[in-house]
């Protein structure tokens, strides 16, 4: 009893056994009553009829012109009818045949001896077979002086019943076999699956991660079997996820910590050459900046992952973030020699709800790629625009490009695809998660050779109509 499934049959099993046990229990009650009912109804309604027409008639007659009575004018009908007198002595039967001196003591006599009426079912000690009885009693002045008991024979009853039984019973069994099979497939349909579901997870728990279960119907065990697919594909992901974490952050580490690390050893040497001490110093600022920006990368990654960073939204003209962003880069333009240029072509502010810091976030991590990928003499431009109730911003550049193939990757976490450029990977993927926070999309669009296009759109914020004036000097 232990398995889901034996307890599923036995439950149904049991259950429908004391349904079917029940409801033939009641139909077996009222075919028994209906039958033997009406036989015991006929032979009251027989009697009480007789009873009413000639009981007046005999009363008062001596006992043996009352049996010449009885057989000339109560004799006809099914059912037999005998002459007692008041002992219960079989005076004559509605055959002619003369009692014998034979007394019946059965329980409808023993009532009309009483004065009542008597209706009795069971074996006549006379014929040995199975009747129905009612006696009457005849009375002259109060005092009983005759009954005369009716009896029909319950032989073709009884038969009718027991076929009706053996008919219920068989019927029953059928049923109880029917819905037994019925329960056994149904367990089997519910009990497999979780079966299969339990062995997989538990090839899962061994860490087998591809394993997969086979929805078979789209019910409650199907959306969980789909659950667990999700479920495996999840954490596949956050497994490879952390596996290319470990992988990507080990390599960015190790290089900026070897050459601050060499450079630490050289300049521990007291160097007595001025410009290799201002190298090795500036090596180190620009390696501890790098090394400070892995970590805020991590940071915000891990933040953004575990779905706990938290955003200031407010009210926010989306055209300051960029123009502060742009004058940013101002020093970088002259240093690397790329033009970069804006194209604000919206007449009023852009205003969205949106976290000023993490947007700029986003704008100079954008922006720092578009440089990074783009050679001395190229350019960048900033497109800032209204687009169908959406504020669009695209930074284009005219670098390198993305190759086809890495295309459908730049957006996934620590993802760098065939660039020999530093960095950890993350930086778009944040780009991205921050933009959709905010309710907007990041795309990315690129040709290999020709440049690069990022698009942030963010959802304008409605302005309300303003009220016409009030004509009527209220």
């Amino acid at each position: 009893m232990g398995s889901l499934r034996t307890r599923m049959v036995w439950s149904y099993g049991v259950l429908i056994t004391l349904v079917v046990v029940l409801l033939g229990a009641m139909f077996v009650t009222l075919v028994w009553n209906y039958y033997y009912g009406s036989a015991v109804g006929s032979v009251i309604q027989r009697a009480e009829t007789e009873a009413a027409l000639h009981n007046r008639n005999i009363s008062y007659q001596p006992m043996k012109d009352k049996a010449s009575y009885m057989l000339q004018n109560m004799s006809e009908g099914t059912a037999h009818l005998q002459l007692l007198d008041y002992t219960g002595y079989l005076i004559v039967d509605s055959d002619g045949l003369a009692g014998n001196g034979q007394t019946v003591g059965t329980p409808d006599v023993l009532e009309a001896m009483e004065g009542k009426r008597g209706v009795w079912r069971g074996i006549d000690p006379l014929t040995h077979e199975r009747i129905a009885a009612v006696t009457l009693p005849v009375k002259q002045d109060k005092h009983i002086v005759a009954m005369f008991r009716y009896t029909a024979s319950l032989i073709s009853v009884d038969e009718t019943v027991r076929n009706m039984l053996w008919i219920t019973v068989l019927v029953g069994f059928t049923v109880v076999l029917l819905f037994f099979a019925m329960s056994v497939l149904l367990a089997n349909r519910i009990a497999m699956p979780i079966r299969n579901l339990t062995r997989v997870a538990e090839q899962m728990a061994e860490g087998d991660w591809s394993r997969r279960a086979t929805p078979h119907e789209r019910d409650e065990i199907g959306r969980l079997a789909e659950t667990l697919n999700t479920m495996a594909s999840e954490l596949t992901r956050r497994e490879k996820l952390k596996t290319d974490f470990i992988s990507s952050i080990s390599h960015e580490l190790r290089t900026p910590l070897t050459s601050i690390k060499g450079w630490s050893e050289t300049l521990a040497g007291d160097p007595s050459d001025a410009e290799e001490l201002k190298m090795g110093l500036t090596i180190i600022d620009r390696e501890t900046d790098r090394l400070s920006g892995l970590v805020e990368d991590l940071l915000d990654f891990s933040k953004l992952y575990a779905k706990s960073i938290i955003l200031h939204p407010e009210p926010l003209d989306l055209l300051k973030p960029v123009k502060e962003t742009m004058l940013q880069f101002d020093a970088r333009v002259q240093r690397e020699g790329i033009l970069l240029s804006a194209s604000l072509g919206s007449s009023h502010p852009l205003m969205v709800e949106a976290d000023a810091n993490r947007m700029k976030q986003v704008l100079i991590n954008v922006l720092d790629n578009a440089f990074k990928f783009t050679p001395s003499g190229g350019s960048v431009v900033v497109t800032a625009e209204e687009e169908s109730g959406w504020a669009r911003i695209a930074i284009r550049d005219s670098g390198c490009g993305i190759s086809p193939d890495d295309l459908p990757h730049v957006l996934d976490k620590f993802y760098k695809g065939g660039s020999q450029k530093m960095g950890s990977g993350l930086g778009l993927a944040i780009c991205k998660e921050i933009v959709e926070i905010h309710g907007g999309a990041f795309r990315v669009d690129s040709v290999l050779g020709e440049g690069t296009m990022v698009t942030i759109r963010l959802p304008l914020i409605r302005q309300e109509e303003p009220h016409p004036p009030d004509q009527t000097g209220a």
